[in-house]
């Protein structure tokens, strides 16, 4: 066990916001505990490629001790934080197997993400799939390339082409990266190995309620995406809700058009509730798919709840707490509230917004324990946005610096292989990247049985004949 230091710093949750507010705090005088319900921490913008076979698990998730080695002032407990007492300052945490345990604080730095929203349809997640977590990817990987052998079984032409159809709800960075790389799966990576279908006659729909793809980028930068998309085989699909899915499909419906005055009609999610058959209009559409992706919208972790009811902090719409400026709740200012979970000023949920919050609060409580004067509050500086479509293709707005294509591309890689933590992770990912980008293949495609959904083996049955005697062997 780690010495106890006189000042107990708590980080719930070890993403980009905990990592970086621990890290920040490498030669403070506290004890420091990371709390994570994983043991390790994940590289989101690259989770995709985990789910499209460029990556393996390996090279987007690092053991969050491997991240704390160097500080011996820093201890990591796994489990899921479930409670925070802000009266006896103590974290309440559920380990593997639903053990509690109890880790008193001093200060608490709440970093403990968002979970998938469903605009109050929950019933959605019953057939569809996110991606959130290592879990995710790789479950969303094996029903990607399952999907085609299931084709390759199937024998009437219209349960070929529900297998073959791809619908992916929410046309942000992840939808739009999803929807790329899978129609490359389909045009580059499988064509020649099956004999009965033709990959590349699968069907990739991109769906959201904004008029256009990318609504968090320029309009131009939006409009190259969409021409890259179209140019792979993806139909995309905006002013449009989906008002139901089931286990075969997505019913989509379209959004009211614009006011004359060219403002936006209310404000509408990328969900709506589902409308009763009579009520459903000719425009209305149903697409038959058999994978079928949401990647729409998120909300506060539950832990908000629970934080905003113990310490009276208002929330917004998501759920996010209505944080100081300086990342503290309300009333608290042992309490930092910071990444996802916090809002503040309309920043997006994005992960240089978790970033510098996490360093922000780390460099806060520095100073605190130093006995300075607080610090300024956090400001956040905007980097710009930058997704890729597909190979040697991605947009990127850069504070008024628009590229596309290739040049959008090399950066990108430049920036996300800038972020990957430093040894392994790197130089595995370069090299499969180059054998993913310069040739065919997809470094990552293994599905075991169990993913693919074959039940156990039973157990092999005890022999009824008599044992036999060992040969000898004789001259």
């Amino acid at each position: 066990m780690i010495e106890q230091a006189r000042h107990r710093v708590v980080v719930i949750g070890a993403g980009f916001g905990g990592k970086y507010a621990a890290r920040a705090l490498r030669k403070a005088p506290a004890h420091v505990t990371v709390i994570n319900g994983t043991n390790h921490h994940v590289f989101e913008p690259l989770i995709y490629q985990v789910a499209t076979g460029v990556l393996s698990p390996g090279e987007v998730a690092t053991p969050v001790r491997e991240l704390f080695r160097g500080q011996p002032g820093t201890e990591v407990l796994l489990g899921w934080v479930t409670d925070v007492d802000t009266d006896n300052r103590t974290v309440t945490a559920t380990a593997p197997g639903g053990l509690p345990y109890q880790v008193p604080y001093d200060t608490l730095i709440v970093a403990a993400g968002t979970a998938q929203s469903y605009f109050g349809n929950d019933r959605f997640a019953e057939h569809t799939i996110s991606l959130k977590s290592i879990d995710d990817a790789v479950e969303l990987r094996s029903r990607i390339l399952t999907a085609f052998e299931m084709a390759e079984l199937a024998t009437d032409p219209a349960e070929q082409a529900r297998w073959l159809t791809f619908a992916i709800v929410g046309a942000g960075p992840t939808g739009v990266e999803l929807a790329g790389q899978i129609a490359e799966i389909a045009h580059r990576t499988l064509p020649g190995e099956y004999r009965r279908i033709d990959p590349a006659r699968a069907r990739i729909v991109l769906i959201d309620a904004a008029d256009r793809i990318l609504p968090a980028f320029s309009a131009g930068s939006s409009a190259a995406a969409a021409r890259r998309l179209r140019e792979l085989g993806v139909e995309i699909h905006v002013n449009t809700l989906v008002t139901d899915i089931d286990p075969t499909g997505v019913h989509l419906t379209p959004t009211p058009p614009r006011s004359p005055a060219g403002a936006p009609a209310p404000a509408a999610t990328p969900v709506v509730a589902s409308a009763p058959a009579s009520a459903t209009s000719a425009a209305d559409q149903r697409i038959d798919a058999m994978t079928r992706v949401w990647s729409a919208g998120v909300a506060a972790a539950p832990l908000a709840a629970r934080i905003a009811e113990a310490t009276g902090a208002p929330t917004d719409r998501s759920g996010r707490i209505l944080v100081e400026p300086d990342l503290t709740v309300p009333g608290h200012p042992e309490i930092f509230v910071v990444g996802d979970l916090m809002s503040l000023d309309g920043l997006p949920g994005v992960a240089q917004v978790s970033i510098q919050g996490g360093a922000h609060a780390g460099r806060a409580i520095r100073r605190r324990l130093a006995g300075k004067p607080a610090g300024k509050p956090f400001h956040y500086f905007d980097k710009g946005n930058i997704a890729t479509v597909s190979r040697f293709s991605a947009v990127a707005d850069l504070r008024g610096v628009r590229l596309s294509g290739l040049a959008g591309w090399l950066l990108w890689l430049g920036v996300h292989w800038a972020y990957l933590p430093r040894g392994r992770n790197r130089a595995t990912s370069l090299i499969r990247w180059a054998v993913t980008f310069l040739g065919r293949s997809r470094p990552e495609r293994a599905v075991t049985a169990r993913q693919a959904g074959f039940p156990a083996l039973p157990p092999a049955r005890p022999s009824t004949e008599a044992p036999r005697e060992p040969a000898t062997a004789t001259r």
